[in-house]
């Protein structure tokens, strides 16, 4: 679902920052929340976590390959407004070192991933969710659903924004200026990965991580409800056997030592193809559209382009490399702009709690 440039117009484009800079705006302020409750280390890492998760690409039978965001789980244990911020940032560093997305097309991709799949998730869990204890199966049961269906919501727009391209830029012949995928070859294929394999996966990890919790970790799973009891009786959140970060520690280790299984997967993602890997032949096209060879360049700054070496050496060593470099550059990131938050959100509560009250006189009344 990482749309990369010149698939997407300069319009289409501007649209997708226009609507993404303001939400991002919104969403530093209403994870006050979050950074209030001290779970800005649990932030950092998950927004990790989801830039790991986006590494390990699954295939699908029609020769491409997909992959889960990790967005569904972060809007439910931490809010949807966290998690706008979590993958915000992950997909910021995945396309400036990485390549993976564009830079042009990075306001699209927010509003894919960041908005679109942790929102319609959340609403999702708390549908299906409410009334329910937090040890109940029906919160497993609403994660993963949520999950599911964020994801493929997700898929629906991508496969909207690349479909609507040739109908709505083209030359004078008709053909395509940007993505040479219309309506009816976009929707279909992004629907037939993410409806297949990748939302079975995304449900999977958010409702298997959300199962965990429930045994381990209960009090995080209050972070983000409040006054919900822990079970029937209402009994106290019990004690973890272990400690939930060594065991997130030890996770996120396993996770980017199997990092290199991403190289498996057969073929690309839909429509992130570069130009002089398409098939003009089978679009019908002679040659590749002129505005998606212009911007497809775009951005030719990456550390390691492709999660790997200019080379092409070493594609494993490649891999896990950047795995680690992601996992420390995201997690700092999100560690430094909530970190950056809760100081600003302490000075304006100090300043509230310690403002004098004016009296009649002093208004003028």
């Amino acid at each position: 679902m990482h749309i990369p440039d010149g698939y997407l117009s300069p319009a289409t484009c501007a649209v997708g920052y226009a609507v993404a800079v303001p939400m991002v705006a919104v969403a530093a302020r209403r994870v006050e929340n979050v950074v209030k409750t001290r779970q800005v280390p649990t932030l950092a890492m998950l927004s990790a976590a989801s830039f790991l998760v986006m590494m390990f690409n699954i295939p699908i039978p029609d020769g491409t390959t997909a992959h889960a965001v990790g967005g569904a789980l972060i809007a439910v244990l931490l809010g949807p407004w966290a998690a706008l911020i979590a993958v915000a940032v992950a997909l910021a560093f995945q396309a400036l070192l990485f390549g993976d997305g564009g830079v042009l097309a990075f306001g699209v991709n927010v509003f894919n991933m960041g908005v679109v799949l942790p929102f319609v998730a959340y609403g999702i869990y708390r549908l299906l969710a409410r009334g329910s204890t937090l040890t109940s199966w029906r919160r497993v049961a609403a994660t993963a659903v949520g999950g599911y269906v964020g994801l493929n919501a997700a898929a629906i727009c991508v496969g909207i924004e690349l479909g609507i391209q040739p109908d709505l830029f083209h030359d004078a012949s008709g053909t395509p200026l940007y993505s040479p995928y219309h309506l009816s070859q976009a929707l279909p294929a992004m629907l037939f990965a993410h409806l297949l394999i990748a939302g079975i996966a995304e449900g999977a990890l958010a409702g298997g991580v959300v199962a965990y919790l429930q045994r381990a970790n209960v009090p995080l799973l209050q972070v983000n409800n409040a006054g919900v009891p822990v079970d029937a009786a209402d009994n106290a959140a019990p004690k973890p056997k272990l400690r939930p970060v060594a065991v997130a520690l030890s996770v996120m280790a396993a996770l980017v030592l199997l990092t290199p299984l991403g190289l498996l997967a057969p073929g690309g993602a839909f429509g992130e193809d570069s130009p002089a890997d398409l098939d003009l032949s089978d679009l019908g096209l002679s040659t590749v559209p002129t505005g998606l060879a212009k911007y497809a360049g775009f951005w030719n700054h990456t550390l390691l382009g492709d999660y790997g070496f200019s080379d092409g050496s070493h594609p494993n060593i490649g891999y896990l490399l950047s795995a680690a470099v992601g996992i420390i550059v995201v997690g700092a990131a999100v560690y430094l702009v909530a970190s950056g938050l809760r100081m600003l959100g302490s000075r304006r509560w100090s300043g509230a709690r310690t403002e004098p009250t004016r009296s009649p006189a002093d208004t003028g009344a």
